[in-house]
């Protein structure tokens, strides 16, 4: 949430009062191409109902054919699938091992307190210590990623609590990737009639948490559809994006 935005004003479109950025044509590795538009959506607080931003945003600009990556924090706001930093209290293990762990530039990481505790929360404390002496064991040989794989991708897709946020509601708040993805991607589907596809992307990894029954992309298509992360992580307010395959 604090890397560049990426809303150049050549890409900036408008339709039905409805404001949305070109983001250009992929070629996937089967040779497929997608169009993909990134829809900009007022800031979208805790209990909004996700259908009515479907409804607001995305069915102005829909063509038969046409699928939605949703982003996942979005989702995690609109079902209360948060926690504020009063509600986050850090103890012993997050105050003594939150020192030793890797600051990264992507985000907040688990050396913030708050994070950790929330991650103790979650798994509880002796897997999080486990994860973390191994962490620091095999950094020492060069293998990174072993904290997340152990705690989980639960853990790894919490969000939030970022000073460095380009949103001031981020910087108490942490949110957290649902885990019945594939339930809300239908219910939202019925809804609306759109396809959907959770997704919790950032510029290094496009993770897909869940996708509606009958979502015509494969995993592989989606993936190249999105690999260029045309969401954006920054101030872009675009955590939707319409993918359209072309023929």
């Amino acid at each position: 949430m604090g890397a560049a935005d990426k809303n150049r004003e050549e890409q900036r479109r408008e339709k039905d009062g409805i404001t949305y950025f070109d983001r250009g044509t992929l070629t996937g590795r089967d040779g497929r191409r997608y169009d993909r538009f990134a829809i900009q959506t007022h800031f979208i607080e805790v209990g909004e109902d996700q259908a009515a931003v479907v409804r607001r945003y995305v069915l102005p600009l829909y063509q038969p054919g046409d699928v939605l990556a949703f982003g996942a924090k979005v989702m995690a706001m609109c079902t209360g699938n948060v926690r504020t930093k009063d509600q986050v209290k850090p103890g012993f293990w997050a105050r003594l091992l939150s020192p030793h762990a890797s600051e990264t530039t992507a985000g907040i990481g688990m050396h913030d307190p708050y994070k950790l505790q929330l991650a103790i929360d979650m798994v509880g404390a002796p897997k999080v210590v486990f994860a973390s002496v191994a962490s620091a064991v095999t950094k020492l040989f060069g293998v990174k990623g072993v904290f997340y794989k152990i705690v989980g991708k639960g853990v790894a897709g919490i969000d939030g609590f970022y000073y460095r946020s380009s949103f001031d509601r981020y910087k108490d708040l942490a949110l957290i990737n649902n885990e019945n993805a594939a339930e809300l991607c239908d219910a939202l589907e019925k809804a609306t009639g759109v396809p959907v596809v959770l997704m919790d992307a950032n510029d290094i990894d496009q993770n897909q948490l869940g996708k509606c029954a009958d979502f015509p992309l494969t995993d592989d298509q989606i993936q190249d559809a999105l690999k260029d992360n045309p969401s954006g992580q920054g101030g872009e307010l675009t955590p939707l994006i319409l993918i359209r395959p072309l023929k």
